[in-house]
Order: C-alpha cells, then structure tokens, then sequence
C-alpha cells in the first residue's frame, strides 16, 4: 500500500441556472482530515487544477463546525486547496484512491471530463479504490471498463437523492438528476429513509456515500478496503 489518497473537488462555481455553487467544504474535509490522521498524504486535484470555490451555504454556522472550521481556518490548508493540481500533473498510479467530493458544481465539471473518467477506470481495474460522496458520483457516471460496460452497472450504489434536491430548494435548477442517472447507467441506487442521515454503500472496491453526513463513513469504509491492498 501507498498510503496516498487522490481527492478530486470542483472548479465550477455556478450552476446553468445561475445558481452559485462550489465545493461543499465538509465532504472534502471529513475525509482529508480522516486519513492524514491515519498518515496518508492527501492531495487534491481538480478538473482545471488552481482555484477551487466554496459553496457559500458549506460556511454557514450549521455547516461550518469541527473539522471543517479549522481546516477553513488554515492557512496552509486553504492555500493547498486553491492550488489544486491539475490532472495532466497527477500519475493514478502513484494512489491507493481516489475519492470524489460533492457539491453541486460536480454536475457541471465532472461529468464529462476524459482524463477522471481514464483515472477512475485505471485506478478501479488494478484493484485500487474509487470513492465518491453526495453529488460527488457525477465522476462515475461515464466511465467505461475494459469490457464496454459502465462501471456503474450492476453495481450497488448512492448519491445524493431527488428528495434531497428538493429538501434544499435545487432541484429546479439543477442540470439533471444524479440518482436517476445513476440509474441510468445501470446502478442499483440506494438512500437512507431518511433524507440527510448517512448512507453509504461498499460495493467491491468501491465505496460511494449519500450526502454530507456520509463523508466520514466513506472515510472508514476506504480504510478498511485499503487494509486488504497488499503493500508494494
């Protein structure tokens, strides 16, 4: 094992609809702080690399708590996320994960970018782990295997739900529905009865998570997988 983790973040600051947007702080920091904990390196990588924005609404008082308020606090921290890398400078390789957090503006960055969706294929089909949280899935949704087939397919999976967009006053303007194209590329998607309360499905090597609360469990679900990757 490596013990270094990709985490990818958006560079998508507004939505089609206007709708500001960014990334959601919690996702990426929960998981981040997780394994430098456990003495991984974590590094951060975006679609352009550079500047990375927040949602504004992942700073408010209710949002912005624990972990999340000292690492905004950081200055080194924050100087590391806005100098994201970019992925021509990134060899997959040199990672045990990869790992997707969420925000909105994911839907706008994610979906159709060549070099994650190479990134999550190579990564998946040497046995690493791919992870990804909230509206972090929109980087899976694309990739194809080997075998033509979308990684997606077949697989049991979640994100963040319809309900969800609804309960947070998106959903009629966001591009598309990340739980129905989940679906429609074959997941068998799953979510909590209960809107906004962790969830998280593992499923072979790997491991996506509902929604902001989920980020933590993904973090633990990782690590466990990544004790069965023999060292090298």
């Amino acid at each position: 094992m490596k013990k270094r983790i990709l985490t990818v973040v958006t560079n998508a600051s507004q939505l089609d609809s206007k709708r500001d947007t960014g990334l959601w702080l919690s996702e990426l920091v929960d998981f981040y702080h997780f394994f430098k904990e456990k003495g991984f390196v974590v590094d951060i990588m975006s679609p352009e690399g550079g500047g990375v924005p927040l949602d504004e609404l992942s700073l408010t008082p209710i949002a912005l708590t624990g972990a999340s308020k000292d690492y905004y606090e950081d200055p080194e921290f924050m100087d590391k996320l806005n100098n994201s890398l970019a992925p021509m400078s990134v060899k997959e390789e040199d990672y045990d994960c990869i790992y997707f957090a969420g925000g909105h503006g994911t839907m706008i960055d994610f979906l159709d970018s060549i070099k994650i969706q190479e990134m999550v294929k190579n990564i998946y089909e040497t046995g690493g782990v791919v992870a990804a949280v909230c509206h972090g899935p929109v980087a899976l949704l694309n990739v194809k295997l080997s075998n033509g087939k979308f990684l997606l397919d077949g697989i049991k999976a979640t994100g963040f739900s319809d309900v969800e967009e609804t309960l947070v006053g998106a959903k009629d303007n966001i591009p598309y529905s990340l739980e129905e194209e989940m679906k429609n590329r074959g997941a068998d998607y799953h979510k909590a009865l209960i809107p906004m309360t962790s969830h998280v499905e593992v499923s072979g090597n790997l491991v996506t998570g509902q929604n902001p609360a989920s980020a933590e469990k993904v973090a633990e679900e990782v690590y466990e997988l990544l004790q069965r990757i023999p060292l090298i």
